[in-house]
């Protein structure tokens, strides 16, 4: 079964300075001829305030097909501790518009598991519902190989890393996390947010940043982490006993800078300290 990933597209009617990309994006994608595609967040400019961002996007994803699995980013819902927190009514919006926020979906051999990474360490009853919805997920999987979707990456470079703040999960959530990883070998943890590409096997453990589809972030930022940047996409061939990766860059897609645009793009409050979008 072959499976596309996309992530960080960044999309908006009010602010239209990345959706230059979506087209190419899109007929990449349909010549591919995928089984399934799968969104990995940030699909949005600002969907966590903005519905007319949410059904735009909802729109463009209806232009792939039916078999879009999208699992939400920080500017599609909100992220804990930022100045746009995890409440129902931004979980309700995404809901309305692509469904349920974590999701299941099996296929021959696997078990594909789409998770609401801003939820973790948000302390929104949401958060407990889902790690429990997640533990039942993982004890029916049966022989089933298992690979997660989501949008925020575990770590940057190891699973003992201290709390790396925007950047990946919280060490706390984390912890938890990775101890289902290890006990249910799971195959896949594919992510997105940091506009990077990388692909690290780690404990037999396969971790995968799908580069964004948008934007790429200016020299000077993010030097420190692993992962190449580039616009691209994330080409998945997965069958009961076979798992192969393509991290995809796209030339037809216009390098398309943030600092250029950050502060037109997205303002942030005076009070909140600078860091690129993601």
């Amino acid at each position: 079964m072959r499976i596309i990933q996309i992530s960080d597209t960044h999309l908006s009617a009010g602010k239209p300075h990345f959706v230059r990309n979506w087209a190419p994006l899109r007929d990449w994608v349909a010549g591919q001829r995928p089984d399934l595609v799968i969104h990995t967040g940030d699909m949005t400019v600002n969907g966590a305030d903005q519905e007319d961002d949410l059904s735009f996007c909802a729109a463009r994803c209806a232009e792939i097909g039916p078999r879009v699995l999208v699992a939400p980013g920080n500017h599609d819902v909100g992220q804990p501790g930022s100045h746009q927190p995890i409440v129902a009514e931004r979980l309700q919006r995404w809901q309305q518009h692509f469904g349920p926020d974590h999701w299941l979906h099996d296929i021959p051999g696997w078990r594909l598991l789409g998770l609401n990474a801003m939820l973790f360490a948000s302390g929104h009853p949401a958060e407990a519902e889902q790690d429990a919805w997640l533990v039942h997920a993982m004890q029916t999987a049966g022989q089933r190989r298992i690979a997660w979707f989501m949008h925020l990456p575990l770590f940057l470079e190891h699973p003992d890393e201290p709390d790396t703040g925007y950047w990946t999960v919280k060490p706390e959530p984390r912890r938890r996390l990775l101890d289902l990883v290890r006990r249910h070998e799971v195959a896949l943890v594919g992510a997105g947010h940091l506009h990077k590409a990388h692909d690290l096997v780690m404990d037999g453990t396969r971790y995968v940043w799908c580069p964004a589809g948008s934007f790429v972030v200016g020299p000077g930022m993010q030097e420190e982490m692993p992962g190449e940047k580039f616009l691209g996409a994330v080409s998945l061939e997965l069958a009961p006993d076979r798992l192969d990766v393509s991290l995809v860059h796209l030339s037809q897609l216009a390098v398309l800078w943030i600092d250029d645009v950050v502060h037109e793009v997205y303002p942030k409050p005076a009070s909140q300290a600078q860091r690129p979008p993601n």
